[in-house]
């Protein structure tokens, strides 16, 4: 079947190419068979899964490759994302249902080792830093993380970056929030990477910050209604098929929860440590544990807490409110013998300047707001270095809730 110069890509395009990649067994073909789903489509963006027995995710990965080509060959079709996944069949385990997470693309093959290998890896097992591969020219990672939505997570990630920048580092930015990317608002960044080489794209730049966000590949209102394993995939070429060049640190905005982006995370590169956002309030902080639980339970150090919209001053008699109460996360990096690294107010000027696409760090670099976040910084940094001598404070008890 032919398709015109620039021809617009279709789900019936992309059906009709994987018709000829055949099943599992070399028996009939992965559409007849019912084993493509959720495909997304945006400006030639091809995004979807194939379904595989579990246990048999290593030795398909050829299918999946075969699958990627066929799609890529579509005229207009852009980057191609495709995941292995496994459904679970009645009476099996829960292992059976786990992600099957996708192996790495043959653009990658020769510079990146998988990132999970062995019985371990097939078991889901977590692997200590040192197993992780990282990311060639990147430093330190650290990611920026929330245990629910609303606290200002992405805010506090971005000025956090600025922060670190200011004092001195070349950072980048991945907006690793796959359901709501905010990075090229908050940055004011438009456009899309261009493609370097094969499958890697340049980064988008902003205020002198590396920036890669599934916001530039997608329509602002587009619905990310996708499945782990498509979560898994996305993160993974964001992180993997990105020049980067060479960073000290790469700060990584979360998603709020502790799902399968968080995971995907922390079992895919060796994390420099996480920072927990939250708000005063109990109700946020028992999110927050949970949270730090999770990345201590993946063998991830957990950098500190901020406490964000800790108290609110009136721009116009300077009295002092705490509206979602005070001091509640300092409390608990102490019960917990974490770091606990700052205040961040309820303010207009930052909630403002942070729509505006012009972030306080960047737009009154000398105000206090910017000051606050650039010892935030400062603290964060000194946390990693600290670990990587060997520092590194003893993990606190684990507590479900």
């Amino acid at each position: 079947m032919g398709y015109p110069p620039m021809a617009e890509v279709t789900k019936e395009a992309v059906l009709d190419r994987l018709s000829k990649v055949k099943g599992p067994d070399l028996e009939g073909d992965i559409v007849s068979l019912g084993l493509v789903s959720d495909i997304f489509i945006s400006e030639g963006r091809v995004i979807f899964s194939i379904t595989v027995p579990a246990e048999r995710a290593e030795e398909l990965e050829p299918l999946r490759q075969a699958a990627e080509k066929v799609v890529s060959e579509i005229p207009g079709a852009g980057k191609v994302m495709v995941a292995l996944t496994a459904e679970k069949k009645p009476g099996a385990p829960q292992a059976a249902a786990a992600p099957v997470r996708p192996a790495p693309s043959a653009a990658q093959a020769g510079d990146v080792p998988p990132p999970m290998a062995g019985k371990a890896a097939a078991r889901g097992e977590p692997q200590s830093n040192s197993q992780k591969p990282g990311i060639p020219g990147i430093k330190a990672i650290i990611a920026v993380a929330s245990g629910k939505g609303g606290v200002g997570k992405s805010t506090t990630a971005v000025n956090l970056a600025l922060g670190l920048q200011a004092n001195g580092l070349k950072v980048g930015v991945l907006d690793a929030d796959i359901y709501g990317p905010s990075m090229p608002r908050l940055l004011h960044i438009s456009g899309r990477p261009e493609p370097v080489e094969g499958r890697v794209l340049k980064p988008m730049e902003g205020y002198g910050l590396k920036v890669m966000s599934m916001g530039f590949l997608v329509e602002e209102d587009t619905a990310m209604i996708w499945r782990g394993p498509m979560v898994m995939s996305a993160l993974t070429q964001m992180l993997r098929e990105v020049a980067w060049g060479e960073l000290d640190v790469l700060v990584v905005d979360m998603p709020p929860g502790t799902g399968d982006a968080q995971l995907t995370m922390a079992q895919q590169v060796p994390l420099a440590g996480a920072v927990i956002v939250s708000t005063p309030q109990d109700l946020a902080l028992i999110d927050a544990r949970k949270g730090l639980n999770m990345f201590r339970r993946v063998d991830v150090p957990v950098l500190g807490i901020v406490e964000n919209m800790s108290y609110f001053l009136c721009p116009h008699c300077g009295e002092r409110s705490d509206i979602f109460g005070h001091g509640g996360a300092r409390a608990e990096a102490e019960k917990l013998g974490i770091p606990f690294l700052g205040e961040i107010p309820l303010h207009m000027d930052i909630r403002a300047k942070s729509d505006a696409g012009t972030p306080v760090v960047i737009s009154d670099p000398d105000g206090v707001h910017a000051r606050l976040y650039k010892d935030v910084a400062s603290g964060v940094w000194a946390e990693v270095e600290r670990n990587r001598e060997g520092g590194e404070r003893a993990a606190p008890a684990i507590v479900f809730d």
